[in-house]
C-alpha cells in the first residue's frame, strides 16, 4: 500500500509507525485506518520485527477524528434500510476505531505508544490495545465523545477499564474534559512522562529490550495469554492455556537456547520465528463476528 497519512520504517529491529498528517494534528480518517492495519499486517509478516513503536509527526500525536466535514463526518451511507431503520449488522456500519483496535490487538509483536502531543478520541482510544503507552509533558489527552453528542469508540469500553479500572474510565469518559499528562500516569494510563526530546530515546530503550532479550515466540504467546486472560471465569481456564504453553514451549529450540545462554552466561539468541513456529493450539480463541 502507498501510505499517504502514516509514515512506516524498521530499523534494528524496531518498526516505527508515524501517523502522518502534522498540518491536520494527524487527525484521524479512513484512510489512516487502512493504513495502520495494512502497517500491523507487515509486522506480523516480518520475523525481523520485534517491536513496534507509534508516534505522531509534529505537535500532536492525533487530535482525534477529521471533522472538517461538520456533523456528517459522523453519518455513515449504505447503513439506512428502505423503511428507514437502521441496518446495524451492515459492514458499512463498523466503527473504523475498532477496526484498529481489534486489529492491534491480534498483533503477534509487542507495541509501544510514543504519545508525543494531544492524544483525544480516536488518539487515545487507538493506544488502549498497545502494550506500554509512555508519553511526553507536552501530551494532553481526552475521551470527549459526551461532549461530541457520540459515545466512547474503538472498543474502549472494553479496553479502557481493564487498562485504568472502572471507575477511572467512568470518570474520564463521562465528563469528557481533557487531561495532561501528569494525570494520565496518576490514573495508570501511560506508563512514564518525559520531556519531548527524551521521548523517542526512552520508547527506543523498551523496545531494544524486548528485542535483545526475549523470545519472539514466548512474547507473541505471553501478550495474547494477559489480553485474553482477563476475561476468564476461573483460574482453571488460566492453567488450562499455562500447561499448554509450556508444554509446547518446554520442547521448543527457544527454551534449550535460552536454558544454554543462562548457563554460559551469554545472551541468547533464539531461533524460532512468529511465522512458522507458533504453537499447534494457537489461536486458542474464537474471535466474535461482527454480525
Amino acid at each position: 500500500m502507498d501510505y499517504q497519512t502514516i509514515s512506516y520504517a524498521v530499523e534494528d529491529q524496531i518498526a516505527t509507525i508515524t501517523l502522518n498528517r502534522p498540518d491536520k494534528l494527524n487527525a484521524f480518517t479512513n484512510r489512516m485506518m487502512e493504513e495502520v492495519i495494512d502497517a500491523i499486517d507487515r509486522v506480523d509478516a516480518d520475523d525481523t520485527v520485534r517491536a513496534v513503536i507509534f508516534t505522531g509527526a509534529g505537535r500532536a500525536y492525533c487530535a482525534g477524528a477529521d471533522l472538517s466535514a461538520g456533523a456528517s463526518a459522523f453519518d455513515v451511507d449504505g447503513v439506512v434500510n428502505p423503511d428507514g431503520s437502521l441496518n446495524y449488522a451492515s459492514e458499512a456500519a463498523r466503527d473504523g476505531g475498532g477496526r484498529i483496535t481489534l486489529r492491534l490487538l491480534q498483533c503477534l509483536k509487542p507495541m509501544i505508544a510514543a504519545i508525543n502531543g494531544p492524544a483525544v478520541g480516536i488518539g487515545v482510544t487507538m493506544t488502549l490495545p498497545m502494550d506500554i503507552r509512555i508519553a511526553s509533558d507536552t501530551a494532553r489527552f481526552g475521551f470527549v465523545f459526551a461532549r461530541r453528542g457520540i459515545v466512547n469508540e474503538a472498543a474502549s469500553a472494553y479496553f479502557l477499564p481493564r487498562v485504568v479500572g472502572l471507575s477511572q474510565a467512568l470518570e474520564w469518559c463521562t465528563t469528557g474534559r481533557v487531561f495532561d499528562a501528569a494525570e494520565a500516569l496518576a490514573g495508570g494510563l501511560v506508563r512514564s512522562v518525559h520531556a519531548p526530546d527524551e521521548l523517542l530515546p526512552a520508547a527506543r530503550v523498551l523496545a531494544r529490550e524486548i528485542a535483545d532479550h526475549t523470545s519472539p515466540v514466548s512474547v507473541a504467546l505471553i501478550r495474547q495469554m494477559l489480553w485474553r486472560g482477563v476475561d476468564m471465569s476461573h483460574p482453571m481456564e488460566a492453567h488450562k492455556l499455562d500447561s499448554r504453553a509450556i508444554l509446547s514451549r518446554g520442547r521448543s529450540r527457544d527454551v534449550a537456547e535460552g536454558v544454554s545462554a543462562f548457563f554460559e552466561k551469554r545472551p541468547a539468541r533464539f531461533p524460532d520465528r512468529v511465522s512458522r513456529d507458533m504453537p499447534d493450539f494457537y489461536p486458542w480463541w474464537e474471535e466474535p463476528s461482527y454480525d
